[in-house]
C-alpha cells in the first residue's frame, strides 16, 4: 500500500495546474502520478516502497523507493527506465557526492549521469551515439529529468530559496547518456571504478553544462595525440573555470569515438589519458593572479603552475556521440567537504526486494 499523502482533483488537467502551483515540477508538465502509475513503477522496480535510499540536501529530505518512483512516473519514464533511476538517486545519497551543497551553491551545477553495462539496453535503450545529450533520446531525458524532480520534491532545491545557482544552466532539467561501449577503445568507465564491463552502473559528478572542444587531428600526424590532449586540457583549465582557481572537484571529458580511437591508436590508455590531462590542464601563478584581484590558491613563486584537478582519476574519461571533430569537457565546482568527486553506484536490475525497511545505502 503506497504511503504518501494522496490529493484529488477533477481531473487531470486541474491536477497539473495544482503541480505547477505548488512548485513540484521542474517548470515543465509532468505526467500525473495516479497510484496505478506509481504501483507499476514500483512493481518494475522490484524494490519495497518503504525502504531508504538515503537523504538528500538541502532539506535532507528521505528518499524512499517510493518517493522516487513518484517523481519518476513524473518525469515520464518508463517502469524499465526505473532501476537506472535508483541507482542515480543512491548515488546523490552518497555523503561524498556532497548533494546538499551541490544543490545549493550559487555555481550552475547539476548531476550528469554516465551509463555503462547491459542497462543500457535493458532499462532503455540509453542513447550514446548521435546527439546523446540533447533532445529525442526518451530514456535519456526521462532519467535525468527524474533525478532533477527527485532533487526539487525530496532534497528541497528550488530556484532562489535553496538552490542558489546564479543564472542555472539547462542541463538542471536532465542530463544523461551511456557510454558508447561499442564504439570505445578503451575498457568501460565503470571498470576504472571496481566493477566487472558485465555489471551494470551510473556514474555521477556535478558539473556545468558541457563545452563542445573542436579538434581537427590528422591520424598520420605523430603530434596529432599530444595536440589533441592540449585542447582539451586548454578547455579544464580556462579563465573562467571554478577547477583554474581552485584545483578541486572532478571533470568530465567525454571523447567521440574518433578522438578516443586516435588516443587510443597512439597506445595511450585511460589512465594514461587522465595523467597527461592532469600535467597540461595547468596555469602559471601569475596567469591565474591577472584573471582575478583574488587568489585561493596557497603563496607561492609567480612560476608556479597550479592544476586545474589535483588527482588524475579525477578526470572522468568516457567515450560517446557520433564520429566528429567535437568532444566535451564538463568542468566542476571545487567546493564543499569532498570538493566534489565522482560517484559511481550499481544499476540493480534484480533489486532485492527482502531487504528490510529502512535500510539506508551508502
Amino acid at each position: 500500500m503506497l504511503r504518501a499523502t494522496q490529493h484529488a482533483a477533477p481531473d487531470e488537467a486541474a491536477a497539473l495546474e495544482a503541480f505547477h502551483a505548488r512548485g513540484w515540477t521542474d517548470g515543465l508538465p509532468v505526467v500525473i502520478p495516479t497510484p496505478e502509475r506509481v504501483e507499476e513503477m514500483l512493481t518494475a522496480g522490484g524494490a519495497d516502497a518503504d525502504i531508504i535510499l538515503g537523504t538528500i540536501g538541502p532539506r535532507d529530505g528521505e528518499a524512499t523507493v517510493e518517493k522516487v518512483a513518484i517523481n519518476a512516473v513524473m518525469a515520464g519514464c518508463l517502469p524499465e527506465h526505473f532501476p537506472v533511476v535508483l541507482a542515480a538517486v543512491k548515488a546523490v545519497c552518497d555523503p561524498a557526492f556532497d548533494i546538499g551543497e551541490v544543490q545549493s551553491t550559487t555555481h550552475a551545477l547539476g548531476p550528469a549521469i554516465i551509463v555503462n553495462g547491459p542497462a543500457r539496453q535493458a532499462c532503455g535503450p540509453i542513447a550514446s551515439g548521435w546527439g546523446a545529450l540533447g533532445p529525442g533520446h526518451r530514456a535519456n531525458a526521462s532519467i535525468g529529468r527524474a533525478l532533477r524532480l527527485v532533487l526539487i520534491n525530496i532534497g528541497g532545491g528550488r530556484p532562489g530559496l535553496s538552490d542558489m545557482a546564479v543564472l542555472g544552466q539547462p542541463g538542471k532539467f536532465t542530463c544523461c547518456v551511456a557510454e558508447a561501449e561499442e564504439d570505445s577503445p578503451f575498457p568501460p568507465l565503470h571498470t576504472a571504478f571496481g566493477f566487472d564491463a558485465e555489471q551494470s552502473a551510473v556514474t555521477l559528478v556535478g558539473v556545468e553544462s558541457p563545452h563542445s572542444v573542436m579538434a581537427v587531428v590528422d591520424k598520420d600526424d605523430p603530434e596529432g595525440p599530444e595536440r589533441l590532449l592540449r585542447v582539451l586540457a586548454a578547455s579544464i583549465a580556462n579563465a573562467g573555470s571554478n577547477n583554474t582557481y581552485f584545483g578541486g572537484g572532478a571533470v568530465i571529458v567525454l571523447l567521440n569515438p574518433i578522438h578516443a580511437g586516435i588516443l587510443a591508436e597512439a597506445g595511450m590508455t585511460r589512465a594514461e589519458v587522465q595523467q597527461r590531462l592532469a600535467e597540461l590542464a595547468v596555469t602559471p601563478r601569475a596567469t591565474l593572479s591577472s584573471y582575478a584581484p583574488f587568489n585561493p590558491i596557497s603563496p607561492g613563486e609567480p612560476g608556479d603552475v597550479i592544476p586545474a584537478v589535483r588527482k588524475p582519476e579525477n578526470i572522468v574519461v568516457a567515450v560517446a556521440g557520433g564520429p566528429g571533430i567535437y568532444s566535451a569537457v564538463f568542468n566542476s565546482w571545487g567546493g564543499g567537504r569532498t570538493g566534489g568527486v565522482p560517484v559511481t553506484k550499481e544499476i540493480e536490475l534484480e533489486f532485492a526486494c527482502e531487504l528490510p525497511l529502512a535500510q539506508t545505502y551508502s
